[in-house]
């Protein structure tokens, strides 16, 4: 008989090897980018590496919950997102209140254009399955479909920004914010009405929120209050990616002065700069980071690639693109505009969220008819 103790001795000893040694690269790299760009940079990349590993590590995220309540009504995901939401607030509102405009909110308009926008996302991240933060947590965990689609994310966030004027110009109302403790009962209250709903049509069995997703989001809530006061800003993701894209078209020689958003100051600043320093790519790297963190702690980037037939990745590429375009239309993804939106007061945050939702049900219905759930 062969003796394999030995080698059985070896593999958690190699394990515990791979999990130190990736610890010590991800401080490694906070240290480095704190050393280059100053302590608070670093900070937001350590807080995007926490979110990367709370949404991989408690597998807490905003499209399958919502897949989830569509399609058996069960709405623990979605309860669990308005928690974190109320979480936020709760500091979010007294902070921004009190901060003499040195911090901004997560404030949009709504509009003609925001709305379709949102629909259309809702519609596409139920395609590929992801979100903004979920696109970039797949695709840290290593997962074919989100790989893919990412880069057309940004793409997609690129151009949107690109025509942005063009569609707002279509119409929009005035910003509109709740503010004060009276805008904190409105938000409050409003997401406690969603709840009372959401738990009186849901199945039987599924009103409880299991423990993983209580601590998942109370961790979300505090990174996400951790990045308003390191950041002065909400969580973000879209505009990091577009970002990227941009800097990208720029250094391949592209003129950017012919759109209205990349040519003002602020955004022409960001993209001769280093990314290092701008928030948002900061904790989005972060973020695909954490979910690798995770991935390989659990047990490595196993995931092959799967057996979709050419139409479903055709879909991918297009449902990425159009993730991207449509969330730079709608003011924000799922984080942007939904969590760090209502989290603020917006109220294009509550339109983002009806239109989103709406547009995940086409979504829903799209997916297995695009070939993504696998061959049949």
């Amino acid at each position: 008989m062969q003796d394999t103790s030995a080698g059985a001795a070896t593999a958690p000893v190699s394990s515990f090897l791979t999990r130190a040694v990736l610890v010590a690269a991800m401080l490694v790299a906070t240290l480095l980018v704190a050393g280059y760009a100053g302590g608070r940079f670093g900070l937001l990349l350590l807080i995007g590496l926490g979110f990367g590993i709370v949404l991989e590590g408690f597998r807490f995220g905003f499209a399958g919950p919502w897949r989830a309540l569509i399609t058996k009504r069960d709405p623990r995901g979605t309860l669990a997102q308005l928690l974190s939401i109320g979480l936020v607030a709760l500091v979010a509102f007294p902070v921004l209140n009190g901060a003499g405009g040195t911090m901004i909110g997560a404030h949009a308009p709504i509009g003609f254009a925001m709305i379709a926008g949102a629909f259309v996302f809702g519609a596409a991240m139920q395609v590929v399955m992801g979100c903004g933060s979920g696109t970039l947590v797949n695709a840290g965990s290593g997962n074919p479909v989100s790989l893919l689609a990412l880069p057309f994310f940004a793409l997609g966030s690129f151009a949107g920004a690109y025509h942005l004027l063009w569609w707002t110009n279509l119409g929009t109302l005035p910003v509109i914010v709740f503010e004060g403790m009276s805008g904190l009962a409105i938000t409050l209250g409003l997401l406690a009405a969603v709840a009372v709903g959401l738990l009186a049509m849901a199945a039987p069995g599924t009103r409880a929120i299991p423990r993983r997703l209580w601590i998942a989001a109370a961790l979300l809530a505090g990174l996400a209050v951790l990045n308003l006061l390191v950041a002065g800003q909400p969580w973000g993701v879209v505009y990091g990616l577009g970002l990227w894209a941009a800097k990208g078209a720029s250094a391949f020689g592209a003129d950017l002065s012919a759109s209205a958003f990349w040519s003002t100051p602020g955004n022409v600043e960001r993209v001769t700069e280093s990314l290092l320093t701008d928030v948002t790519s900061l904790t989005n790297l972060g973020i695909i980071g954490g979910a690798f963190l995770v991935a390989v702690w659990r047990s490595g980037l196993g995931q092959g690639l799967p057996d979709l037939p050419a139409r479903a990745w055709i879909a991918t590429v297009i449902a990425g693109f159009l993730l991207g375009y449509s969330s730079r239309l709608a003011f924000g993804c799922n984080v942007g505009a939904f969590f760090s939106g209502i989290s603020t007061g917006s109220l294009h945050g509550w339109s983002w969220f009806v239109a989103a939702f709406g547009g995940a049900f086409v979504g829903v219905w799209l997916r297995p008819r695009l070939g993504l759930e696998g061959r049949k």
